[in-house]
């Protein structure tokens, strides 16, 4: 349904570029959920707006059912009518003087849809506000966090899309209230049919949600493949330094410093700075070192088999 093929996104900085997406290959097959993980910085966000349309990519192209995404103005509308944005924060996400019913009805006018109200009242009806007209007047101050999420999702709903893109769906909600927007992800799901891209940094919610993971670091994809393949066996020493937050986990890994520069990308494996195989020696002890160091790794591609952009892991096979 939608797909990233060798896309990259850079910006104007002070004398360099900043390469936020640097050769991305993803896709996000019909009824399928995609996480797409990694720490804050790495270019989730970005990739996410340049495949909404938001952001015109550097190289590369996206590709929504097979035909490449035109920027041009009635082809990106009707673009976006079928692959629709849910933001973390509801409260920011809705207009405070709206009401619920004028939040929820706009897309719909821009998209000059017929039947508003019952559009509306079905969208809400699906976000799990029944029954929808308790809801129209009233204002997202009103609301409690979880139903404000749904007003969202609602919104989103709406226009009848086949693909949602979640930015962090339920990271500003109580964790009595997460548990509720995921399961209503998972029945739209089922029901509609949709796809999704769900954007995170915790790998608890990747769990709970997709089909498959594909984990973000400097820009890049470092490792994909199916869920329960690259949550419970890893290869990537990033991949596992993030599972080690988890709470079950046996063995914490903590990484030194920040996540590098993207405008000064390092040679060799861009995690190698950081990378707790050359810290302790295990790539010395495996020959690798020196390639870590200089030798740049493959671009994944988008297939759904997993991979690993490791040296390390390229040795083993």
């Amino acid at each position: 349904m939608l797909e990233a093929n060798n896309l990259a996104v850079e910006f104007a900085g002070r004398g360099r570029r900043a390469r936020a997406v640097d050769g991305v290959n993803l896709s996000v097959g019909a009824g399928e959920i995609v996480a797409l993980v990694g720490e804050s910085g790495c270019g989730k966000t970005t990739l996410a707006r340049t495949l909404l349309g938001l952001e015109r990519p550097t190289s590369g192209e996206v590709r929504y059912d097979g035909s490449a995404l035109s920027h041009r103005g009635r082809a990106l509308k009707a673009y976006r009518r079928q692959v629709q944005l849910i933001l973390q924060d509801p409260m920011g996400s809705l207009n405070p003087r709206q009401t619920v019913y004028e939040a929820v009805a706009e897309g719909p006018r821009i998209h000059g849809l017929p039947d508003e109200e019952q559009v509306v009242a079905e969208a809400l009806s699906r976000a799990g506000l029944r029954p929808p007209e308790r809801f129209f007047l009233r204002y997202p101050h009103e609301l409690s966090g979880g139903q404000r999420q749904r007003v969202v999702i609602a919104g989103a709903l709406a226009l009848n899309p086949k693909v949602l893109i979640a930015d962090e769906p339920v990271a500003s909600l109580d964790a009595s209230v997460r548990g509720e927007i995921l399961a209503l992800l998972l029945r739209l799901r089922n029901e509609l049919g949709l796809s999704a891209l769900v954007v995170t940094h915790d790998l608890g919610l990747a769990w709970n949600i997709a089909d498959r993971v594909a984990v973000m670091y400097l820009g890049r994809i470092v490792e994909s493949g199916p869920v329960e393949q690259i949550l419970t066996a890893p290869q990537h020493p990033y991949t596992q330094a993030l599972l080690s937050v988890l709470p079950e986990s046996p063995d914490r890994i903590v990484l030194t410093g920040e996540p590098p520069d993207p405008t000064r990308i390092p040679t060799g494996c861009r995690f190698h700075p950081r990378c707790q195989l050359l810290a302790s020696g295990k790539a010395a002890a495996a020959g690798i070192d020196t390639a870590c160091h200089s030798e740049p790794l493959p671009i994944l591609s988008s297939a759904a088999d997993p991979q690993t952009a490791c040296h390390l892991t390229l040795v083993d096979s």
